[in-house]
């Protein structure tokens, strides 16, 4: 039976012309490449190579035989290479940056579809850093970048919604936002216990830009929970309302653990992407990272 380290082989010294490098370049010792060569000799009954001062010759039966082999044994040797990247690239060790507030609803989907991954938290500045010095394979942003060494992929979008727990009677809020009473809407808001995740109010902020045209709220925040989510939990058990991101709220409306208050249509939603250093070798976990962050966001 005919062995494919033969074909190997035979194509390494075809192509370098001499024993000795094929060996080099087939991390193998030169008697093997000669035990090789001879067994191939033998088995398809023609000598190959005619030895020289310096290297070895291939005969008229080896150019015909490297014509008929040569482009089999590249397809194959792809597809085996492509195979070993994916099982390399599956149970390798990755870094996935993320922010703390995220963790939860999008980035432990990637926990059932990778062996191994070393989450760390940052913000979208930060997280860029680290990609782009390529301490971090990949982050999960909310925030666009454009330059030669990353690259960045759409996966979704989120948008802040108001929520608040199912102690509050909202009828009066609801009521005074179909009638688009904005004036009394902030004044049934300011009158409530807020929760934010952040001192700064971020999301606080940039929900009165956009739905009240108000570059400052005019409320303080009651208690600051550093983790959205683990906020939002502390809501559903107390009394109180919070601008937090829809994927975060989702399960627990749904759950009727606390309500939507206000979905704002004036409230722009915010792409999500996948970030990541140019590398070939990541190429197929970048893909997969794509195609559940797109499940979980759709």
């Amino acid at each position: 039976m005919v062995n494919l380290e033969w074909y190997r082989t035979f194509k390494s010294v075809y192509k370098n012309g001499n024993f000795s490098l094929a060996a080099k370049e087939l991390f193998i010792s030169q008697p093997a490449v000669s035990q090789q060569i001879s067994m191939l000799e033998a088995h398809v009954g023609y000598k190959l190579f005619n030895r020289k001062s310096k290297g070895v010759e291939p005969t008229e039966y080896a150019k015909l035989l490297n014509n008929l082999i040569i482009e089999a044994l590249d397809r194959l040797e792809n597809v085996e290479n492509g195979f070993r990247a994916k099982a390399f690239n599956a149970n390798r060790l990755i870094s996935i940056g993320i922010s703390k507030h995220l963790m939860r609803s999008v980035g432990s989907c990637l926990i059932a579809k990778f062996e191994y991954i070393d989450f760390s938290f940052h913000e979208n500045d930060t997280l860029f850093e680290l990609v782009d010095s390529k301490k971090l394979d990949f982050a999960i942003v909310t925030k666009q970048y454009d330059t030669f060494d990353t690259i960045q992929k759409k996966v979704g979008k989120i948008k802040q919604i108001l929520i608040g727990s199912n102690t509050i009677d909202a009828s009066k809020l609801k009521s005074n936002i179909k009638i688009k009473d904005f004036t009394a809407t902030e004044f049934w808001l300011n009158d409530q216990k807020w929760f934010s995740h952040n001192a700064q109010i971020p999301h606080i902020k940039l929900f009165w830009l956009y739905v009240f045209n108000k570059k400052r709220p005019s409320m303080i925040p009651n208690y600051i929970i550093p983790s959205e989510y683990e906020m939002l939990e502390i809501i559903s058990k107390n009394t109180g309302i919070a601008v937090v991101w829809d994927i975060n709220a989702k399960n627990l409306i749904a759950e009727k653990k606390i309500q939507l208050l206000w979905n704002s249509k004036q409230m722009p939603s915010t792409d999500v992407f996948v970030l990541s250093g140019k590398n070939d070798n990541l190429s197929p976990v970048f893909e997969n990272i794509q195609l559940e962050l797109k499940i979980i966001l759709a």
